[in-house]
């Protein structure tokens, strides 16, 4: 039943929150000289809808399936090391995003991951449409090691659920181009990733674009030595120089940018 619950929350959830950061930046945004964001949008969206489109034609109910499947069996870590309870699900959470942490850092240390990865870090102008800016091609294989790593660890279907959840709403906050004052968004990376910490990991220059990967609880990049700050994040500039033109930020460019020779 709980599953069912979540599992009809979340696309209600991913619409609301997006709207809501959309309509906050437009109204207090951070940087003020954006343009285009209606076609900067569509873009972005775009290429979501495109992995949307996969996600559940693909990997939903696969997913489900394995999920339950592992449930019902009690397979994995977790499950043999004891009985389901609060505390299995809290850590089947935090090794969710701890994996999520190192999914991260292989997709900027692997030459071949980042040609993917480039879709994401390429936008020169980051905003909450950001957030679910990913070639597919990332997306999928994301999604094919998840379906390896929930029997692995012995993930409940409504902890993965819950998790996707949060973790989303975590990435279009943090991608968001809003203004909050130094000192909470200070206090919120204490806990989660904030704005400013993850402007920092979108920076043009790749000793900031190394650093900072978590994505939702901020503890991975301090625990490994890839936390970084500055004060003056008006001063970053986003994106990647060989990917500013037209006709590399265009739905088709953004496709074919793993075709495209890393520098």
């Amino acid at each position: 039943m709980f599953n069912t619950i979540l599992e009809q929350w979340q696309p209600f959830t991913a619409v609301s929150v997006l709207l809501v950061f959309y309509l906050w930046e437009s109204m207090a945004p951070f940087f003020k000289h954006r343009h285009h964001r209606i076609r900067h949008a569509g873009r972005n969206l775009t290429i979501t809808g495109i992995n949307l489109i996969v996600l559940m034609l693909v990997f939903s109910g696969v997913t489900v399936t394995v999920a339950a499947f592992t449930e019902d069996n009690r397979i994995g870590i977790l499950h043999w090391l004891g009985p389901p309870s609060s505390v299995h699900a809290v850590a089947a959470f935090v090794l969710l995003d701890f994996w999520t942490y190192w999914w991260h850092r292989l997709n900027h240390a692997i030459p071949f991951l980042w040609r993917f990865h480039r879709v994401h870090h390429s936008d020169p102008e980051m905003d909450v449409t950001t957030a679910s800016r990913f070639h597919t091609g990332e997306v999928t294989f994301s999604s094919i090691l998840r379906l390896l790593l929930i029997p692995l660890i012995g993930i409940p279907i409504w902890v993965l659920i819950l998790y996707d959840i949060l973790l989303l709403a975590s990435t279009q906050f943090h991608h968001a181009n809003i203004a909050l004052k130094r000192t909470v968004d200070r206090f919120i990376r204490l806990f989660i990733v904030s704005p400013n910490m993850h402007k920092i990991h979108h920076s043009r220059a790749q000793i900031e674009t190394d650093s900072n990967f978590t994505s939702l609880l901020s503890i991975w990049d301090r625990i490994f030595g890839t936390f970084r700050k500055r004060l003056d994040y008006w001063e970053i500039q986003f994106g990647l120089d060989e990917f500013d033109g037209d006709e590399s930020q265009s739905v088709k460019g953004l496709l074919n940018t793993p075709l495209r020779r890393p520098r």
